[in-house]
């Protein structure tokens, strides 16, 4: 498969995924001023200082309208929070492609990024990945674990990437399989230094229960050397970045609504919320609504 054929292909997974997010608006929230040049990229201390994210601008992002921002106005909502708590249990996933700052999208440097799992994936149509592996995660905050769900396992069978026979669980009224275990804990942002993040770790996924060398092998050091780190809009949904061996692919959203529809008013009322991961020396305040 050609390199314009991969572009080709990404273009038009892009433009479905916007499609299916339908007529919408950008939220309503401050950004600091910046330019493409790195030199006119803000110092996200500056930018927290100057532009802080209250509970009512939380509330106004949404993963549909997240959809709508470019990369720089993703990575200062990523810098303005924190990690909150280590999640527990199911999450819906789905994948935010930014609109970019010519107003084109991103497509090309995904498909940089993505081009060798593609080829990995020879036989499975492009717009089969996404379905297949960004349909949520399962966070097991005890054991510090985390598994993603599988839906379209057959696709992955038909490619002959899966061998043996996943844990099955039904997430919803749908099965799903357990793939791709990773481990979980605090740690160093990528992108900002300030405070930790929540680690998802593909590196060494071969040592956790449940791994099946195919396809797990994928994301681990072996593979595409898959990282991801979240942090928390609010309970319930979590933006987050995915890397492969150090390099920044894509954005993504994770959302329980049955924690979102239980933590959520008190969040908005008060602000405040677990933190499990560091902190960082500049305190973060959230400012509750009035």
């Amino acid at each position: 498969m050609t390199r314009s054929i991969l572009l080709a292909a990404s273009a038009v997974l892009v433009t479905a995924v916007l499609a299916a997010c339908g007529k919408t608006e950008p939220p309503a929230i401050p950004f600091a001023p910046y330019s493409t040049e790195y030199s006119g990229k803000p110092d996200f201390a500056q930018v927290e200082y100057q532009y802080p994210l209250g509970t009512a601008d939380l509330a106004k992002i949404t993963p549909k309208n997240l959809a709508l921002l470019n990369q720089e106005q993703l990575d200062q909502i990523y810098a303005r929070l924190s990690a909150g708590p280590i999640p527990d249990g199911p999450f819906d996933g789905s994948i935010v492609l930014s609109e970019g700052e010519s107003g084109k999208l991103r497509a090309g440097e995904i498909v940089g990024g993505l081009a060798g799992f593609v080829l990995h994936l020879k036989g499975i149509a492009v717009d089969k990945v996404g379905e297949a592996l960004w349909k949520g995660k399962v966070f097991y905050r005890n054991e510090r674990v985390l598994r993603n769900r599988i839906e379209d396992l057959e696709t992955l069978r038909k490619a002959g990437l899966v061998e043996g026979e996943p844990q099955k669980i039904a997430v919803g009224r749908k099965d799903a399989w357990l793939l791709f275990p990773a481990k979980l804990y605090c740690g160093q942002s990528l992108i900002d230094s300030r405070r930790e993040s929540i680690i998802i770790d593909y590196a060494f996924t071969d040592e956790l229960p449940g791994y099946l060398e195919k396809p797990d092998f994928l994301a681990g050091r072996r593979g595409l050397k898959v990282r991801d780190e979240i942090r928390m809009i609010r309970p319930g949904l979590y933006l987050g970045r995915a890397y492969m061996d150090r390099v920044f692919v894509l954005n993504f959203v994770l959302y329980n609504k049955d924690i979102a529809e239980r933590d959520g008013p008190a969040f908005d009322k008060t602000g405040a919320v677990q933190e499990d991961c560091w902190g960082g020396t500049q305190k973060r305040v959230v400012v509750a609504a009035k």
